[in-house]
């Protein structure tokens, strides 16, 4: 018979996606007030792999990601990402000019093997974890480097997303490390 472990901690990642280069630095401020401190930010990127959000944030799109400091347990995923959805809505309240909705924020974890993003939608590939959020695996870890599942998204599987994870993944190694 099995028996049940804790697992290692993980280190908190979010995607934030937005019309407009100071509302990706206003959902910045508030993830950092909300979930610890940044320890290593994407460049800000073109999101021009699809157009599924630009009716309702606008167009063209920008990404950036965030990687958090402090380590969380993995299951700490669902909570993160009700505050997201909360810091969602208090941005399109008070973001001036901003459309329905100015910012789309998606937390997820890197930890060794692969890395997570939370969602609210269900899907074949998707776990249930609670309070109506499901996990999903968007990449692994394999031979030295992220590879994408085929129902990765269309950004998270290109190279530069990719090498951004890997270095998160190294700074993760790092804070593991140290624990021991």
């Amino acid at each position: 018979m099995g028996e049940a472990t804790r697992p290692r901690p993980v280190n908190l990642i979010c995607g934030v996606l937005a019309a407009r280069r100071e509302w990706l630095d206003a959902a910045r401020d508030r993830l950092e007030r909300a979930l610890g401190p940044i320890d290593l930010s994407s460049d800000v990127w073109p999101f021009d792999q699809m157009d599924y959000y630009e009716a309702e944030m606008g167009a063209p799109l920008l990404r950036a990601i965030h990687s958090f400091a402090e380590m969380v347990a993995p299951d700490n995923l669902p909570a993160a990402k009700h505050t997201t959805n909360r810091l969602e809505k208090e941005l399109a309240d008070e973001l001036p000019g901003a459309p329905r909705r100015p910012v789309n924020l998606d937390p997820g974890y890197v930890a060794l093997g692969k890395l997570v993003l939370a969602t609210t939608k269900d899907y074949a590939h998707r776990v249930y974890l609670g309070g109506g959020i499901y996990a999903e695996s968007t990449l692994r870890w394999r031979d030295g480097a992220f590879e994408p599942w085929p129902w990765s998204y269309p950004d998270y599987a290109t190279d530069q997303y990719r090498a951004f994870f890997a270095r998160v993944r190294a700074l993760y190694t790092e804070k593991l490390d140290a624990m021991d």
